[in-house]
């Protein structure tokens, strides 16, 4: 039991005040408002929705904990919530799909523990006392407290709420806390129940793990099975020797066995099985042909053009305006045709189908490029190097970085005092900004690589990058040297039209419109010879179906669809005719929808139990396992160092029930006929091995124990869970 003395106080029913009016008691009369502008900005992505929880029609269900309704449009309100402080956060950027199941899947985790957890807490007399609480948000704030007051760009606590040296001082929080109204004030009061969610968890966790504990039998017991191999001999019977067809299986085994293991086809969660056939739309023999002769228009525009005419081109044909311009050497030329090496700048290759574009190459130029070259610079970037939120713009860049080389040039300023006080670039002040030898095949952006390729040595020049501007000063060249090819690039895509997009969309149209239940949908499936692909254990709000993305609308529809229910779905590249093949509640499946694994199991059981017999009238006076293989009519099979923890049987491999017999049994023992789930057996254990001399037993047991209590909040959080009526309608959310 914890030495805490607020952990159990069963008789304490009366109302706790909360931090803030105990502060004002203590502090009496009220202070100037202190930094309440501030103080609104930090606190406002704590302010959230309350946990109202009421009825209404399905569709407005989020779920249902333990009978109580969440209301789905009180979810969304959570939910836009945590959206928005994720823009706050971000600079406006949009959440990714990602993100927003993590924020979905965040909110649901949040009404379990409200709903599952809470209650747990309540029951065995948890609670978090008014002293600790005050202690904990005020006098020596825990650190969640402290990072909510934290600037997440400097890192150092608010000046509002800090001392000279970045950290909090208590006294102007108690005085800002003392004094915050309305929406302040009930930020601060969900900071507060933050921390006292956080203490209420605290306290369960260390009640149950002060429970936990292992005893020296069995750390002895664990140590012995896992460190001590064992030698086996067996016989087995395998369920394999005998074929399905010769076991008379009745609708009444059927069932039986149905009801008998009923526990085996419990579904714990809600699932969809979908069947569908993909109508894919690619590029046809037309549509290639007149994206080539478009490729060579574009060839044709290039010759003869300038640098900047180039670029022009490039920015207009290119995908999404892209201008390719690379550096290459013979290595990595992309180019087919030879006659590259020897060509003039200004010539002009392709168009080539490579695969998915049709490409058109001109040669720019060809450079003579030293093999390698070291350089040292000083970067004035556009971007703070610590928080990457813009410190300068290119053209104010430029202007410091033309300053600076004037005087660098003047011999009014040293390289290396510069690059400590004024270079952007972390990576190389430690160097003097030296980043030593490098070659055409380093990973610098080419502006930057080349200008020491290219350079002299001892000149210094200004480049620009998208990182800013850099002051580059050539320390030293190879003397050996290579061509280097400047090429331009334009990529034509080959993609269908819009004619043959429409083509595959009226046939899928058409089948999903002629077949649109179970029985049409498969006839017609197969009279087609179409390939029909297969989606089980579909959850609810799965985005993603094996083998297609961004499948979201999908699963919505198979979780509002019924069974047998035929839907028609459009992508980028496809369109795809789905039909719902199988609905799978919460609860024991029905036998129609696990028939062909009972018939397996129910078939296997009747195998084991006709070995069983055999065993028992052909062997059951036998007194060695040689004897039982005798009489059986087969052979004794031995394996040595057969380990009890992650063992695999020779001839068997997993076989379970085989390695925890042999582990029960002493040392000579033989065990009785044992059904496995490979076939019917018996194991005698000849010996194990000794673990070894010297053991400390305390040592394993506290392991043991660290192992126990670290997976207890994660498994008494799925207990309860298994426990409680959970349902959540993901779909309906996002």
């Amino acid at each position: 039991m914890s030495s805490d003395k607020n952990i159990i106080q069963p008789e304490r029913k009366k109302e706790r005040t909360s931090v803030l009016e105990k502060i004002r008691r203590r502090t009496g009369l009220l202070v100037g408002i202190v930094g309440l502008a501030l103080l609104i900005f930090i606190l406002e992505s704590l302010l959230g929705s309350g946990a109202s929880i009421f009825g209404g029609n399905e569709l407005s269900k989020a779920g249902t904990i333990n009978g109580k309704t969440i209301d789905r449009n009180e979810f969304i309100m959570r939910f836009e919530n945590q959206l928005n402080n994720y823009r706050q956060r971000n600079q406006g950027k949009e959440a990714d799909e990602a993100t927003r199941t993590q924020a979905v899947e965040t909110i649901w985790q949040q009404y379990i523990i409200e709903l599952v957890m809470k209650p747990q807490f309540e029951k065995v007399g948890i609670v978090v006392g008014e002293d600790e609480l005050y202690e904990a948000v005020v006098v020596n704030p825990v650190e969640t407290i402290i990072q909510n007051l934290t600037d997440p760009n400097t890192k150092k606590v608010n000046e509002q709420f800090s001392r000279p040296d970045g950290t909090l001082d208590p006294n102007k929080w108690r005085q800002a806390v003392q004094n915050v109204t309305g929406e302040n004030e009930m930020a601060v009061r969900n900071m507060e129940e933050q921390v006292k969610s956080t203490r209420y968890f605290e306290k369960f966790r260390n009640l149950i793990n002060k429970g936990l504990y292992v005893t020296t039998a069995e750390t002895q017991a664990q140590f012995d099975l896992v460190q001590g191999p064992m030698n086996v001999s067996f016989v087995v019977k395998r369920y394999s020797l005998l074929s399905d067809s010769a076991v008379k299986l009745t609708e009444n085994d059927i069932e039986k066995y149905y009801k008998d293991h009923a526990y085996e086809y419990l579904n714990t969660e809600t699932s969809r099985k979908l069947e569908f056939i993909t109508f894919n739309v690619l590029p046809s023999a037309a549509d290639v042909s007149a994206i080539e002769k478009e490729a060579a228009r574009v060839a044709g525009d290039l010759k003869g053009k300038t640098t900047a005419e180039d670029s022009v081109i490039m920015a207009q044909e290119n995908e999404n305006g892209a201008i390719i311009i690379q550096n290459l050497t013979k290595k990595i030329m992309s180019i087919r045709d030879s006659s590259v090496y020897t060509a003039a700048p200004g010539a002009v290759y392709g168009p080539y189908n490579e695969g998915a574009f049709f490409k058109i190459y001109k040669l720019e130029a060809v450079n003579s490029v030293a093999d390698s070259a070291r350089v040292r610079h000083i970067l004035i970037g556009i971007n703070d190097a610590e928080t990457q939120k813009q410190k300068r713009s290119m053209p104010q860049a430029k202007r410091e970085a033309d300053s600076l080389v004037v005087l660098l040039k003047n011999k009014q300023a040293n390289f290396d005092s510069l690059v400590l006080r004024v270079s952007d670039d972390f990576g190389s002040k430690t160097n003097g900004g030296d980043y030593g030898w490098y070659d055409e095949d380093k990973g610098f952006v080419d502006p930057f690589k080349y200008a020491g390729l290219m350079g002299t040595k001892g000149t210094t020049t200004v480049v620009e990058t998208q990182f800013g501007y850099h002051i580059i000063e050539v320390l030293d060249v190879s003397k050996t040297r290579h061509k280097s090819f400047k090429v331009a690039q334009v990529m034509k895509l080959i993609a269908p039209s819009e004619e043959t997009t429409q083509g595959v969309f009226a046939k899928a149209n058409q089948f999903a419109g002629e077949n649109n239940t179970a029985e049409l949908f498969d006839k017609a499936a197969e009279k087609e010879k179409y390939t029909k692909r297969l989606a089980d254990n579909l959850k609810e709000g799965d985005y993603q179906v094996p083998g297609v993305e961004g499948a979201k609308d999908m699963v919505k529809w198979a979780y509002t669809a019924n069974k047998g229910d035929v839907s028609l779905f459009s992508f980028p590249d496809k369109f795809i005719v789905a039909k719902l093949s199988s609905i799978k509640n919460k609860g024991t499946l029905p036998l129609e929808e696990v028939r062909e694994d009972v018939v397996k199991k129910a078939t296997t059981e009747k195998k084991a139990e006709q070995f069983l017999a055999e065993f028992k009238s052909k062997a059951a006076d036998a007194k060695t396992i040689q004897e039982v293989a005798t009489k059986l009519g087969t052979e004794v099979l031995n394996q040595d160092l057969l380990m009890y923890m992650g063992g695999v049987v020779d001839a068997l491999g997993h076989e379970n029930a085989l390695i925890g017999t042999a582990a029960g049994l002493k040392a000579g023992a033989m065990s009785k006929p044992v059904v496995g789930e490979n076939g019917v057996f018996v194991v005698k254990l000849n010996s194990r091995k000794a673990p070894g001399e010297g053991i400390n037993l305390q040592a394993q047991r506290e392991e043991m124990e660290t192992q126990l209590r670290g997976r207890s909040d994660y498994e008494v959080f799925n207990a309860l869970k298994d426990v409680s009526d959970i349902e959540f309608h993901k779909s309906r959310i996002d």
